[in-house]
């Protein structure tokens, strides 16, 4: 990898992460001054635990509210966080530097690490979309989101400098991926009328499910090095700029989502 060619690619670092930061500080205003006023969307987050009934000598399930979500500001943050990391990887030299390093060897653990937190912040904001207001369900949901993206870290260390591609970690993350989705279409599903389903959900799992199914499409094109692909840094700017139009899209989705009755 040239040295001409890093440094566009930090120029192109600071130009997206610029981006992600308008748009996150777009959405952190209109959480904190605009849809407040137009919508009351803030979950419940609620834990279900078991006590005795005196009265019938039992255990039964109750619930207790922890909490109220702060919906739009998550949306907002689920923006900043990847602002946050383009910085990261850009201005400071130390780190910029590691980041050169890492592509050189086929990695880059800063992307996973921002994907395992700033995905993992949006898959939780969508289930509470979708009724799963449950602090246990949640965080299962978030640790499960975050695994998938560490499983692409580790495709990516164990693969380093390999004429041998091993797949395993990409299965295990793609299996991984799904777990969050069949808990999010079993309460989808609930009610068993699809026509009651409102329009902007169907574009929100539309939306996740193109978007961020080529993410591990890029990932494939990499490891069987087909065309461009064969530079990794080619690959690289590809998951930059997917992650730019798929966060951006999915982020305006949900908070529209939020804004409605």
């Amino acid at each position: 990898m040239g040295k001409t060619a890093l440094m566009r690619l930090r120029r192109f670092n600071l130009i997206m992460g610029g981006l992600h930061l308008l748009q996150g500080v777009i959405m952190l205003v209109l959480a904190t001054r605009v849809i407040q006023t137009i919508s009351e969307f803030t979950p419940k987050i609620t834990q279900f635990y078991l006590a005795f009934n005196m009265q019938t000598q039992s255990l039964e399930v109750q619930s207790r509210e922890l909490f109220e979500l702060p919906f739009g500001v998550m949306v907002a943050l689920f923006l900043l966080i990847s602002a946050a990391a383009h910085a990261l990887i850009s201005i400071p030299r130390r780190t910029n530097d590691l980041y050169n390093a890492d592509l050189e060897r086929g990695i880059n653990r800063f992307r996973w690490f921002e994907y395992a937190l700033s995905s993992s912040i949006m898959i939780v904001l969508i289930a509470t979309l979708f009724g799963i207001y449950d602090i246990a369900s949640l965080i299962l949901i978030f640790i499960v989101n975050a695994s998938m993206n560490l499983f692409g870290l580790v495709m990516e260390q164990l693969n380093s400098n390999r004429e041998r591609v091993d797949w395993g970690p990409f299965i295990w993350g793609c299996i991984a991926g799904v777990a969050p989705w069949i808990a999010i279409l079993i309460y989808m599903f609930g009610t068993g009328n699809l026509e009651m389903v409102p329009w902007f959900v169907w574009a929100i799992v539309g939306t996740y499910f193109v978007a961020f199914n080529t993410f591990p499409v890029n990932m494939v094109l990499q490891y069987k090095k087909v065309g461009k692909w064969k530079d990794y840094l080619y690959g690289e700017r590809g998951y930059i700029v997917l992650s730019l139009v798929a966060k951006s899209a999915l982020a305006w989705l949900v908070l529209f989502g939020a804004m409605q009755p």
